[in-house]
């Protein structure tokens, strides 16, 4: 490997490290802003939902408002309109058939809410786990060229080295700089995920109650 593209490693490695903790902070941005809509929007919901007087009401609600719970409960309200079976002697395979369509759209919608919450995670993951290694990565290599160039002159001194070592040291604490947020984003987005999926879940749950009541 020639000289010149052994010492564009270190900067390619700082570079990289910097793009990696731009994204972690506008993934870490992003998320935060979907999950206080998510918060804000499931509030006013499930307030107009718990208080509605009949299923009419609900459904009302359902196909009104923005948010998660309300395009859950939606799908779940869908399911029962669409009704074209004629009240002959099958109407039993009918109920059981409007059953299923109900529950395979309440979860086919919580899927897709999920996969809405978790977007994004994989790459906070990734950079929280890599990012440590490539800045480590980076300091290996800058503090080895730094020997090989001191090998290389007459008289060794500290201001020699002192440079291509700094430069090197730069590449952990920028590696740490991008990791460290990434991974604490990752963890809280998956803990609030966790508690936004069980609500989802309990919704769907009721959901199917009041319908099967009503």
């Amino acid at each position: 490997m020639n000289e010149s593209l052994s010492s564009m490693i270190v900067p390619g490695v700082l570079w990289a490290l910097v793009l990696f903790s731009v994204v972690s902070w506008a993934l870490l941005l992003i998320k935060s802003s979907q999950y206080l809509r998510q918060k804000a929007h499931n509030s006013q919901f499930s307030k107009a939902f718990w208080a509605a007087p009949d299923l009419l009401t609900a459904a009302e609600h359902a196909s009104q408002y923005p948010g998660a719970l309300a395009r859950i409960a939606n799908s779940g309200f869908e399911a029962m309109i669409v009704d074209d079976t004629p009240r002959t002697t099958q109407q039993l395979a009918h109920t059981i058939n409007r059953s299923d369509r109900l529950e395979r759209n309440l979860r086919q919608q919580i899927q897709k809410e999920r996969r809405a919450l978790e977007s994004g995670q994989a790459i906070l993951a990734s950079i929280g786990s890599t990012a440590p290694f490539i800045g480590l990565f980076g300091t290996v290599w800058g503090i080895m060229n730094s020997f090989i160039g001191l090998s290389q002159v007459q008289q060794a001194t500290l201001s020699t080295v002192a440079p291509g070592i700094a430069e090197a040291l730069i590449a952990t604490a920028i590696g740490l700089f991008a990791a460290i947020p990434a991974v604490i984003a990752y963890n809280r987005f998956s803990s609030r995920g966790q508690t936004l999926l069980t609500r989802y879940y309990s919704l769907g749950n009721e959901v199917q109650m009041r319908l099967y009541r009503g």
